[in-house]
């Protein structure tokens, strides 16, 4: 079903299909804002959300934002680099394991993309924690953004799968995972912890 770009999501509706386009706008860094303001009412998994042409962020952060929702393509493959089909193919692949994890759930809002210098959001299911960061500001000077996750157990390990890292839940809510500093607009982070 389709909001018709007015932010007509339509709690009836779903009754009669499993997900509304939240909005024809699919710059993704806009979509944090749309999709935060539809978080707020309806489950990610009614919330159809898409990779589009967008030329000033990369694919990391327009799939990453896509990922908050029922995740799709809507863009011309035979207009883009070899390097980029395979980014897409890498996405898919990403999203089919995520899947479980942000369309079953339980899904926690992290920063306000309206006032936080990020967007931040986190899925949680079955002992997996999906958390995803847009940084929103670059400046000199810049000090570490912490994150602080939500819903964990206290006394339980999550180990971040692509370092290995191991952190107790207590440290990843009350002191958070540090975000890096790094130079260039609209960086995204997507990390994986599993429950130990």
């Amino acid at each position: 079903h389709c909001s018709g770009g007015g932010g007509r999501f339509d709690s009836g509706m779903l009754y009669y299909s499993p997900q509304i386009w939240a909005s024809d706008n699919t710059d993704p860094i806009e979509r944090l804002a749309i999709q935060f303001g539809t978080s707020l009412c309806y489950p990610a998994s009614t919330m159809g959300a898409h990779v589009s042409f967008c030329p000033r962020t990369g694919f990391d952060v327009k799939g990453d934002v896509a990922m908050w929702g029922t995740f799709g393509y809507e863009l011309d493959p035979a207009k883009l680099s070899a390097e980029e089909q395979l980014e897409i193919k890498e996405q898919i692949k990403q999203f089919k394991e995520y899947a479980p994890i942000i369309l079953k759930g339980d899904y926690y809002r992290l920063s306000n993309p309206f006032e936080d210098g990020y967007g931040a959001w986190q899925f949680k299911h079955d002992g997996r924690v999906l958390l995803n960061v847009v940084m929103l500001e670059i400046h000199g000077n810049m000090t570490v953004s912490y994150v602080k996750l939500k819903g964990l157990k206290p006394d339980a390990m999550y180990q971040e799968k692509a370092t290995g890292k191991i952190f107790s839940g207590s440290v990843l809510m009350q002191a958070g995972i540090p975000i890096p500093v790094e130079m260039g607009e609209y960086l995204a982070y997507q990390m994986l912890f599993e429950e130990q």
